[in-house]
């Protein structure tokens, strides 16, 4: 018998109150998969929905709730597109940004032919599974310690160039919904021809604002934190509400109120305190995405969306691999970078939701692309976690896509040569890698420092310290380095948060160590007690206890000067 909602239909805080404690409950179990919220928001949107448990009736409410988020969530977007940043953007992420969005839209486009769909809904559906979500990743990247590594890097860049596109992309149908509109008024070009003005007006006005009032302005609101957050909201809502008047777009008024105030000192700390409010008012719009698909005729898109996915999840990160091979980096830079890219984002529902609303496409193709995300979300993220070991399955297979002389990452590399033999091989230059080098330096041992961040590397190397860029996860790095000629090697890498897997680099260090028959000590650090036993018993001969061994000489040095004052009276 099924459960009768009807009783939270009575006010619209009743209705949001079931909705809340269903996302949660959703929520939770996606945590227990290692699924981001995003899923169980869609999830629950379609159980709630009339063709499930029917809880959803306030569509008014949730709508509203929902433009509010997504003008926040656009908001956000502009802040983090500092003119300063966009100029700076490297080479590498442009190219490779450009070369995904280019390649993964017309190979979209074919198979979006190929599978029946008109040339409208093609060319939408083609261009939605561009976008990836910088959400999902830089969390993902961050869990893994890996956000400062090359590959993580590179695939921030170029998720900042499919943040530029998706701008290009909105603005784009903007123009298209006012022609749209202007049809029914007779002077079809002349609308838009007015747009363009409107639009250029705002972006002068929008710079002027950048120039001369921004900083002051934002100053005097951020001596009260509660008055800065509500002028950033009161800012982001009033530029949606002009660009919506103007014919833009809520969404295009959202972005430009952000990149406004996207210069000043106060940025951060807006991102941060507003970050949960956009999420707490995104799930509205999943809500409210997931209340209006029919199930029914989801049925009829499961086989398009299972291709469609299978494209997003293989051939994305394939082309990132091609790009960033051709341009001279190792198969393995290219395929971690690659996997960053094998999922949509909520960009790409937002964009096709625009498409449904201007009369460009049907609802059908909203259900194909949310059910293309729930596939690739779901799925991606376990790529992503266990990305060093899938990347171990495949690589055979991914040696075409490598150049003989991978240029690019042989100058990061830059290898070490000399003759003379160190005395330890340091995995880990943060900062507890650091003081690790500077006490052995001060006892005169000779290291040799390893670290997958670039720059750290090459501070080091500034220093006259021998130190190359390198990652344990790497076979033939490892296979290249002179194990046979040290006493030690010591790992103070960044440990996972979710403790000790078969993905943590101090396992995967130790066994590499086995595999290269390497004969001498390893020292591992570790921040949790519990996981000494594991370390030892794996083949860690010592395992340093940062905190604790901290704590102990600290005792030590407390309790030799208390002895000192009782001597001395």
């Amino acid at each position: 018998m099924p459960i009768d909602f009807s009783f939270l239909h009575g006010s619209p805080f009743f209705e949001v109150t079931g909705l809340l404690v269903l996302v949660a409950f959703i929520g939770f179990i996606g945590i227990l998969l290692r699924q981001p919220l995003i899923v169980g928001m869609i999830a629950a949107g379609v159980l709630a929905g009339p063709a499930a448990l029917g809880i959803v009736e306030s569509h008014e409410s949730i709508e509203l709730l929902a433009e509010l988020g997504i003008a926040v969530l656009l908001f956000l977007v502009g802040l983090k597109l500092d003119l300063n940043l966009i100029r700076t953007l490297g080479v590498v992420s442009l190219a490779t940004g450009l070369g995904q969005v280019m390649f993964t839209s017309l190979f979209g486009f074919g198979i979006g032919l190929a599978m029946g769909l008109d040339v409208v809904t093609a060319l939408y559906v083609a261009v939605a599974l561009t976008f990836s979500s910088t959400i999902i990743i830089v969390k993902l990247l961050s869990d893994k310690r890996e956000v400062d590594s090359l590959h993580g890097r590179i695939a921030i860049g170029f998720l900042i160039v499919q943040d530029l596109f998706v701008v290009v992309a909105m603005m784009v149908l903007s123009a298209f919904g006012v022609g749209s509109q202007a049809e029914t008024g007779g002077s079809g070009w002349g609308q838009i021809a007015l747009l363009f003005v409107y639009g250029g007006v705002a972006l002068v006005l929008v710079g002027l604002f950048i120039r001369y009032l921004a900083t002051p302005l934002v100053s005097r609101m951020a001596r009260s934190t509660e008055l800065l957050i509500t002028f950033a909201l009161a800012w982001a809502a009033l530029l949606a509400a002009l660009a919506e008047s103007l014919g833009f777009g809520k969404e295009l008024g959202g972005l430009l109120a952000g990149i406004s105030l996207a210069s000043t000192p106060f940025r951060e700390a807006i991102v941060s305190r507003l970050s949960p409010l956009r999420d707490f008012l995104l799930l509205f719009f999943f809500i409210d995405l997931g209340s209006q698909l029919d199930l029914g005729l989801l049925g009829a898109q499961v086989a398009p969306s299972l291709v469609f996915s299978l494209f997003v999840l293989i051939g994305n990160p394939l082309i990132v691999v091609a790009i960033m091979g051709y341009m001279g980096y190792r198969k393995r830079t290219g395929f971690l970078a690659g996997l960053t890219v094998a999922q949509i984002s909520e960009f790409s529902l937002i964009f096709i939701s625009m498409g449904v609303a201007l009369g460009h496409v049907t609802s059908e193709s909203l259900g194909l692309v949310t059910l293309v995300g729930l596939i690739t979300i779901a799925l991606s993220v376990y790529m992503i976690t266990y990305s060093h070991r899938l990347y171990r399955w495949v690589e055979p297979v991914l040696g075409i896509f490598e150049r003989r002389d991978p240029v690019r990452e042989l100058r990061v590399e830059e290898q070490i040569d000399n003759a003379q033999p160190y005395d330890a091989i340091l995995f880990g230059l943060g900062r507890y890698g650091n003081a690790i080098a500077h006490f052995l330096g001060e006892r005169g041992w000779r290291l040799l420092a390893i670290d997958f961040n670039p720059d750290e590397v090459r501070r080091w190397r500034k220093r006259g310290i021998d130190a190359m860029y390198g990652d344990a996860f790497d076979q033939e790095f490892l296979g290249s380095l002179p194990l046979g000629e040290v006493n030690w090697v010591i790992s103070a890498m960044p440990q996972h948060d979710l403790g000790l897997t078969h993905e943590d680099p101090r396992l995967v260090l130790i066994d590499s160590l086995k595999q290269q028959h390497y004969a001498g000590r390893i020292a591992v650090s570790t921040q949790q007690l519990h996981d000494h036993e594991t370390l030892r018993k794996r083949g860690a001969d010592v395992v340093l206890l940062p905190f604790y061994d901290a704590a102990e000489r600290a005792v030590e040095r407390i309790m030799t000067t208390a002895e000192r004052d009782s001597n001395e009276r």
